[in-house]
């Protein structure tokens, strides 16, 4: 257990960290801060912008910035980006400043729910599911490192997996409220 006033969520993209992080924000009370909508707020500019004019190592110094910001308030949901792991620092803050959940997922439903979008840069060109396994062979072992909880994929929409996440956060968190 991880006693903690704020709740974290990690998991590949497509997972489902944004529309199911609102649901659950609500239902503990917790304000809800997106990562990656942070960062265009900061920057003023989309995600895809910032990889463009910066690369990946440039997003990913706003990210770490901005992780590191969100993560020390108190009483929020977080809901971070996929690759936010892959920073040690990122994973220590995480584990160190709110109770993880990891929102797994497989490159199959993450086609599915993603097949309309074309935002996310790391997803541009072809061969989006070997792009999604080759993510998930990397950033697994990170999110399964710091993940205080993990929580199968749900198959149905937002409202089940919402409801699924619920019971099974409400079974493991030692919620602390933020003073």
């Amino acid at each position: 257990m991880n006693p903690s006033c704020n709740l974290f969520l990690i998991g590949a993209t497509g997972a489902g960290k944004t529309s199911v992080g609102r649901r659950l924000a609500a239902h503990y009370g917790l304000a809800f801060l997106d990562l990656d909508q942070e960062i265009e707020r900061h920057c003023g500019v989309p995600v895809s912008t910032v990889f463009e004019v910066e690369g990946e190592a440039g997003f990913r110094r706003r990210e770490s910035t901005l992780l590191d910001e969100c993560s020390r308030r108190r009483g929020v949901l977080l809901a971070t980006g996929a690759g936010a792991v892959l920073d040690p620092a990122n994973r220590r803050n995480l584990v160190e400043r709110g109770y993880v959940a990891w929102l797994q997922t497989t490159p199959e439903l993450q086609l599915k729910r993603l097949r309309h979008d074309t935002q996310r840069p790391l997803l541009a060109g072809d061969d989006r599911h070997g792009r999604l396994q080759a993510m998930a062979e990397v950033r697994e072992p990170l999110y399964r490192e710091i993940a205080d909880l993990a929580i199968p994929a749900v198959h149905e929409g937002v409202t089940a997996s919402s409801e699924h996440c619920i019971a099974l956060i409400d079974s493991s968190w030692q919620r602390q409220h933020a003073a």
